[in-house]
């Protein structure tokens, strides 16, 4: 038998299907879809190994349709395009019943890939089902993304991945015949990094890799036969995430070597050149802001670069920014600003705007009082009256409070001088 035990152990029906209770659960987004079969197109946005082809395949078979798969690595418009002709032929078609495309690492396809899909999905040829392991606001047009819902799978729990290994021992008939012990499952869990994929190929490695019918799992037995530096960077499982983490708390920590050492392990296990960008792009904001405003130019100007040349250029360009936004002066007083912001707009509701700053574009809005008593500030010396433009129930909130940096401390400074001492800097 050389399907992998994954494969064999794929589970058919939601019985056998683990996690997601969030969706597929009695109170599941997707529960009454499933239920009725009355199915709308639909994104699976997660991170590896948490089910989302297992979930497509469920559903198609659930709903008994006919189901198709593509694979956005190696699938181009032409094979899109013959998948569609082929759905239109269905029985099926335009009934309860269309075909289901799934089309697997979605955000891989680039947008005249995508457009080729939007006329069978909005024609209802087929229904739709995309996964992807990236943030599809980014990564799927909006056309396209505006005719799916977007369903968000959870990383398995501990429990979760216990239960997979458990059902594995059991369940599979090559494993079943031998006598494994899971003693301890501390090394498997941590090196299959959330992925259920990964934990089963471990897990197998492990067994064939005995003589005999009795095999007891602990960690020191999994140190042993799985290297430690097997996968030096997995950008689409744990290290992803702990690795961009220590890359931006480098920069946000001044440590420009730091900084570049992190940005060299992605860049040498081939992380996406736009999700390095994106977010340095994002930290620009967050943690630099006012201190440096001419750091979010750079920033941008690195994502739009690195879009247009890649690799192996774009790693020059992702190190200038890493290390100028590193030596940069910081300030997340920006960041704070808005959340304050927003709290304050969630505790107090819809405020009215006051009538002196209210548009007054009819003569019956102008006799109602809209734009009375405003100060139009271009009148007055330096450019500036003082006028209360916050409503009445918050006037006088700070929620801008500039960082202890020598740009913000001459904003500071300025903004005191306009306002003395209405707002408490």
């Amino acid at each position: 038998m050389n399907k992998p035990l994954a494969e064999r152990i794929r589970p058919r029906t939601l019985e056998d299907y683990i996690s997601q209770e969030h969706l597929v659960g009695p109170k599941g987004a997707l529960h009454s879809q499933l239920k009725s079969g009355m199915l709308s197109s639909m994104i699976f946005w997660g991170p590896p190994g948490t089910g989302k082809t297992t979930l497509a395949s469920i559903i198609a078979n659930t709903s008994e349709r006919p189901f198709y798969t593509l694979s956005a690595v190696d699938s181009g418009v032409a094979a899109v395009r013959e998948v569609i002709n082929r759905a239109k032929k269905s029985d099926d078609l335009f009934t309860a019943k269309n075909p289901i495309l799934f089309i697997d690492e979605v955000h891989r396809f680039s947008k005249s890939q995508q457009d080729s899909l939007l006329g069978a999905v909005e024609k209802g040829w087929i229904t739709l089902i995309g996964a992807t392991t990236e943030n599809p606001s980014f990564e799927v047009i909006p056309a396209l993304l505006s005719r799916c819902q977007v369903y968000i799978l959870k990383p398995f729990s501990k429990k979760d991945l216990e239960a997979l290994l458990n059902r594995a021992i059991i369940a599979d008939e090559l494993l079943s015949k031998k006598k494994i012990t899971l003693k301890e499952t501390d090394a498997l869990l941590r090196l299959s990094g959330g992925d259920a994929r990964k934990l089963l190929n471990i897990l197998e490695l492990l067994v064939n890799s005995e003589d005999t019918s009795q095999v007891e799992i602990t960690n020191e037995r999994v140190q042993q036969k799985v290297q430690k530096n097997t996968v030096l960077y997995d950008k689409a499982g744990e290290q992803h995430y702990d690795i961009i983490s220590a890359f931006i708390k480098s920069i946000r920590g001044s440590d420009p070597n730091a900084a570049v050492y992190w940005l060299a392990r992605m860049i040498e296990g081939g992380e996406d050149v736009k999700f390095i960008a994106r977010r340095m792009l994002i930290l620009a904001s967050e943690d630099i802001g006012n201190a440096n405003p001419t750091a979010l130019v750079i920033a941008n100007s690195t994502f739009q670069a690195v879009n247009t040349i890649g690799y192996p250029e774009a790693r020059i360009i992702l190190s200038q920014c890493a290390i100028y936004l590193a030596t940069s002066a910081k300030s997340n007083a920006s960041y704070k600003a808005i959340g304050a912001a927003q709290q304050t707009v969630r505790q107090t509701g819809d405020l009215s705007v006051p009538l002196s700053i209210r548009n007054a574009p009819t003569k019956l809005m102008k006799e109602l009082g809209y734009g009375e008593d405003y100060q139009y500030a271009h009148n007055y010396e330096g450019n500036f009256v003082t006028h209360e433009f916050l409503p009445e129930e918050i006037a006088g909130t700070t929620f801008y409070k500039p960082g202890n940096n020598k740009r913000e401390s001459a904003l500071r400074d300025y903004l005191k001088g306009l306002w003395k001492d209405k707002y408490d800097f």
